[in-house]
């Protein structure tokens, strides 16, 4: 592993907004991403009143190396959950949601239908509210993502994570080919898509131009590309800190190829304040 560079340091802001931030999510008991994934970039998203919620629980069926997610056996389907986001997000007068989840293999639907209505309870409550989810792959279930397209989020994302040489370490229960597909399936379905993933894992340069063009083909949007930090002192070790300079890199090549919006920098994430 390489040595943390003095650039990578990230604003830690213990005010009032962020412990208000986290007594609401508490008494409501909802999950955010941005907690249960140690996110580098919560205080700065709290102080803005900014979240990413995560439903279905906060236990992953999957064991992706880089997450911070628990893993393991998960909760039943918590019934009331969608109705005490909604009301979170009326409460803070969001403008801008981002809804993910967990990887629920254990439900026939993958948790879609929980999604679904999660983005039925935001409308009647704050109609004027966009909302972006950010979805699991479903392992290619059609009937899923049928569900999510029939609840008509203003965009959806779906992570490829990492280059294809580096499934099998680092998603071992995941596919390549089904993301790329899922991409697919949302732009043919006429949403805006959005995917994102992490450089530092140990891929090689030329691997990372190659995953975007494949990202691009499928007609994604948007794309998202940030730097692999270890979420605690268990996590899988960074192998690579890339520069600004490099990220700035991955952005004019993404521009240049076709995407319409690019966002690459080493704190970026696919819901980090990018509204």
């Amino acid at each position: 592993m390489e040595k943390v560079p003095q650039y990578i340091k990230k604003r830690i802001s213990l005010n009032q907004t962020f412990f208000y931030m986290k007594n609401l999510f508490k008494t409501y008991n909802v999950k955010t991403v941005c907690e249960n994934a140690i996110c580098p970039n919560i205080f700065e998203c709290f102080e803005k009143k900014y979240v990413s919620f995560m439903i279905l629980g906060n236990i992953c069926t999957r064991n992706c190396k880089f997450c911070g997610v628990g893993k393991g056996n998960p909760q039943e389907i918590d019934n009331q959950e969608p109705e005490r986001i909604a009301e979170i997000v009326k409460i803070l007068e969001m403008k801008y949601v981002v809804i993910t989840s967990v990887t629920r293999d254990d439900l026939p639907d993958g948790g879609a239908i929980q999604f679904k209505k999660v983005v039925n309870e935001i409308r009647k409550k704050s109609p004027n509210t966009k909302i972006e989810i950010l979805i699991p792959d479903f392992k290619g279930n059609l009937s899923s993502l049928e569900t999510i397209f029939e609840s008509k989020p203003d965009i959806i994302s779906h992570n490829i994570e990492t280059v294809k040489s580096l499934y099998p370490i680092i998603r071992p229960k995941s596919n390549y080919e089904i993301s790329l597909k899922v991409l697919s399936d949302i732009k043919k379905n006429g949403f805006i898509t959005k995917s994102g993933f992490m450089v530092g894992l140990g891929e090689r340069e030329d691997e990372i131009f190659i995953l975007m063009e494949d990202i691009l083909k499928t007609g994604c949007d948007i794309l998202v590309v940030g730097q692999y930090l270890k979420p605690d002192k268990n996590g899988y070790e960074v192998k690579r800190f890339y520069n600004e300079l490099f990220f700035k890199e991955i952005e004019e090549y993404g521009k240049k190829i076709g995407f319409k919006y690019v966002f690459a920098g080493i704190f970026y994430r696919t819901s980090y304040l990018i509204v």
